[in-house]
């Protein structure tokens, strides 16, 4: 592994963000970020990518292809992207354990940064491996 990934994503996130790419000429991905709004405090931002910031976190899984904006780096460390079709939404969910509340309809919530003590260490760790 090597790399130490800010947040991972699932096989059906991958599937999705793959969708995505081959339906949008140029593109080569998405872009996640948070943004103040919402009745908890913040949302999840999903854009698209045609080309890469080289400040931007990268996580690659499936042939899918994501960034993470470095502002929301730290609220999304340790998050697992996942993509749902259910009778009420479709789209990309985040499981984030920075999550200290959320909204009951799910669309905004309130988080905490990560503790960069911690990772330091994980990076550290990811690094040595």
């Amino acid at each position: 592994m090597g790399r130490f990934q800010v947040m991972t994503m699932t096989d059906a996130a991958a599937g999705r963000v793959r969708e995505i790419v081959d339906a949008r000429d140029g593109a080569k991905g998405i872009r996640v970020g948070i943004k103040k709004g919402g009745c908890a405090g913040m949302e999840y931002t999903i854009d698209l990518v045609t080309e890469p910031e080289a400040k931007d976190d990268h996580v690659e899984h499936g042939g899918a292809h994501v960034w993470v904006a470095p502002e929301a780096a730290l609220f999304l460390l340790g998050t697992e992207m996942d993509f749902e079709k259910t009778t009420l939404r479709t789209g990309f969910t985040f499981h984030n354990p920075n999550q200290s509340s959320a909204c009951g309809c799910g669309e905004s919530v309130e988080l905490k940064p990560a503790d960069l003590k911690a990772l330091a260490e994980a990076r550290a760790a990811a690094d040595a491996a």
